[in-house]
């Protein structure tokens, strides 16, 4: 269902993003982790079409990124770290406008619509009675994430999407996800949450500077390196030796 080949990309003379390689099946989730500026969030747009490769490609539900974009964007749905909205329309207005270019059916979209209102608990009423602007966090990705998942994607990127949602949507959000796999569908899961990950995902992919460390599920991960969890052997990968101590070092400035 995805298939990255090489994917690589340059800004200037610094490589975000170095030869990456993966596969993944349908009905997976894979967590991508790494830490700040590994690479995670320039390859999910790389892979949703908001940033061109310098080198390499994807095939992705069995189009190309590079030869056939607009095909990709119609299988792909994507809930990005910044949560960017339309902030003068309402939410509704804002989810018309997604499932309108999508080519879903007004009668369509409304029941869609309401199913996602009633899976978060929300009135119908929220989405009318003000502009996304004045939303919250929260709020404002529940309409995030209803728009990626709209027109029924096979493929759905997330990025951080648990950030701003209070603890009963970010359990139901991680249910979700788990169903939507078990429909076919392929997850890609982009998080620093690493317990979270460690739940719910089948397999684990972390990068730094641009370049695959590890692929694998996570218990066979830890297994393999002699770690005792998953965020001990992110830490051993990515450069977090001795923490605890320089986080005691830290301490002691603030010592009388």
């Amino acid at each position: 269902m995805l298939e990255i080949k090489e994917l690589t990309k340059r800004f200037g003379t610094q490589t975000a993003v170095d030869h990456l390689s993966l596969e993944v099946p349908a009905g997976q989730i894979v967590g991508l982790l790494g830490p700040n500026g590994a690479g995670k969030s320039t390859t999910l747009k790389m892979l949703t079409g908001l940033l061109e490769p310098s080198s390499g490609t994807a095939v992705i539900a069995g189009h190309d990124l590079l030869a056939d974009p607009m095909e990709v964007k119609r299988r792909v749905g994507f809930v990005p770290d910044s949560g960017a909205v339309f902030e003068s329309l309402t939410g509704l207005e804002y989810l018309e406008m997604v499932a309108a270019l999508y080519g879903i059916g007004a009668k369509a979209a409304r029941e869609r619509i309401e199913q996602f209102l009633s899976f978060f608990e929300l009135g119908f009423d929220t989405l009318t009675d003000k502009l996304l602007g004045a939303y919250s966090k929260g709020m404002r990705r529940k309409v995030v994430i209803t728009a990626a998942l709209l027109h029924n994607p096979p493929v759905v990127f997330f990025d951080e999407p648990l950030d701003g949602l209070d603890a009963n949507a970010a359990v139901g959000f991680k249910s979700l996800i788990q169903t939507l796999a078990r429909e076919g569908k392929t997850i890609v899961y982009s998080s620093h949450i690493l317990d979270v990950v460690e739940k719910v995902c089948d397999r684990v992919v972390i990068i730094d500077k641009g370049q695959l460390k590890v692929d694998g599920p996570p218990m066979e991960l830890v297994r393999e390196h002699g770690a005792r969890t998953l965020e001990h052997l992110f830490t051993e990968l990515t450069g977090g030796r001795d923490l605890e101590k320089r986080a005691t070092d830290f301490a002691r400035t603030f010592r009388g």
